[in-house]
């Protein structure tokens, strides 16, 4: 099922996509929210520990670990088939002409429903993402059928791109996008979230 919000942003999924809402999925069920802190420095010893103890996070935010991994495994060896990231980002959207990725981060979508692993890119045109497993969709026929769960949003249709983080959870932090319709997405459960936020800001002035 096909959503399209409105002025080019679109929505693949199952679930509804009409209207903004302030109720948003957390892992954390208080899911108390502040503004992002200044970064300490880190020792490499803490840093490698702090990256494992993300992909931990990462996986548990899903709601079965076990299809977490197999959606992991699946879209890594989908990457791995079509010979690289930014060719499964030209098969999975509609790429215009001069369009770049500029990054891919593993990530998850919050929704209604809970949080969706897959991936988001980043190109110089728009911010994307996809679900590393297909989502079972009734078919107006009444037939069951799988598809991704996709999210497309053109540069020059967002707003804003806000970070904050669970107040009593620092390491769980979060990526709010706002559209210029105030619709919001919310992004978790970032291997590299410093990382995928820069490159957020760097390419929404480009719009």
């Amino acid at each position: 099922m096909k959503a399209s919000l409105a002025n080019g942003i679109s929505v693949t999924s199952t679930y509804h996509a009409g209207k903004s809402s302030k109720r948003y999925y957390l892992p954390d069920a208080r899911g108390k929210y502040i503004k992002s802190i200044t970064k300490p420095k880190q020792s490499r010893t803490h840093h490698k520990s702090g990256f494992l103890q993300r992909v931990r996070d990462h996986v548990r935010l899903g709601p079965k670990i076990t299809d977490t991994v197999k959606g992991k495994l699946s879209m890594g060896a989908r990457i791995l088939q079509v010979g690289g990231v930014e060719k499964v980002f030209m098969q999975l959207f509609s790429v215009g002409e001069g369009e770049k990725l500029l990054k891919a981060s593993q990530c998850y979508l919050s929704t209604t429903s809970g949080p969706i692993a897959g991936l988001l890119f980043i190109s110089t045109d728009k911010v994307a993402f996809c679900s590393d497993r297909s989502i079972k969709v009734s078919s107006p026929n009444g037939e069951d059928t799988r598809v991704h769960y996709k999210v497309s949003i053109p540069l020059k249709k967002i707003k804003s791109v806000n970070k904050s983080q669970n107040v009593e959870k620092p390491s769980q932090k979060y990526i709010e996008i706002v559209t210029v319709d105030d619709f919001d997405f919310w992004f978790m459960g970032f291997f590299h979230y410093q990382k995928a936020l820069k490159c957020l800001q760097q390419a929404v002035p480009q719009s």
